[in-house]
């Protein structure tokens, strides 16, 4: 798989093709073992009022809009940097969230920058934790995945198997079931509604 098989699809397509995938950071390698996918703006194809692109361009999340392919890195909290994947049709602005990895090489790298882990499984376990584990910065915004001469690569792999559940943390459209994850894989966040969420099953 290349970067043509997440233009040519919707935000979930996409994050099952991300889902079980490489990423190479330097001298770290690591496997997407947890994923979120996020739609586009109101007037786009898959409109989701949880996603960054929802009002539209800012100087923020210009670059989901665009070529598919792309890291889309924001700072959440004041602290962590989160990594998402841009994919679809140029324009359109969606993209898949990278919430948890293992880590495949480059362990002792990954443990000097998160001492505070508990257990291998737990390195990069969670974005903002997967962020400090692959050493992202802001500054690696832009950056094009796919680029054999990246600094940050991605191998699409995509998974045979995975379950689905509602993405973590959001106010709105809470229950949307697009939320993917390997779960044979230790390195899986726990789900943690948004007490800011409407009560689960209720009208969004």
């Amino acid at each position: 798989m290349d970067v043509e098989d997440l233009q040519d699809a919707d935000p979930v397509t996409a994050a099952s093709r991300v889902l079980g995938s490489i990423l190479t950071v330097g001298d770290v390698v690591a496997r997407i073992v947890e994923v979120e996918a996020y739609g586009s703006p109101e007037d786009g194809p898959w409109p989701d009022p949880a996603a960054h692109s929802y009002p539209g361009p800012t100087p923020r999340n210009r670059v989901m809009f665009g070529p598919p392919g792309v890291l889309y890195v924001y700072l959440s909290y004041g602290i962590h940097r989160c990594m998402n994947v841009v994919c679809g049709p140029e324009d359109t602005a969606c993209a898949v969230l990278l919430r948890s990895a293992e880590i495949i090489d480059g362990l002792d790298v990954v443990t000097a920058r998160r001492p505070g882990a508990r257990r291998v499984a737990d390195l990069a376990r969670g974005p903002g934790n997967l962020g400090r584990a692959l050493g992202i910065e802001l500054s690696d915004n832009g950056t094009e995945l796919f680029d054999p001469e990246s600094a940050i690569r991605l191998e699409l792999r995509g998974a045979d198997r995975w379950q689905t559940g509602p993405r973590v943390g959001i106010s709105v459209a809470a229950d949307r079931p697009w939320r993917l994850w390997l779960p044979a894989s230790p390195a899986v966040s726990p789900y943690r509604r948004s007490p800011r969420a409407p009560a689960a099953h209720s009208p969004a």
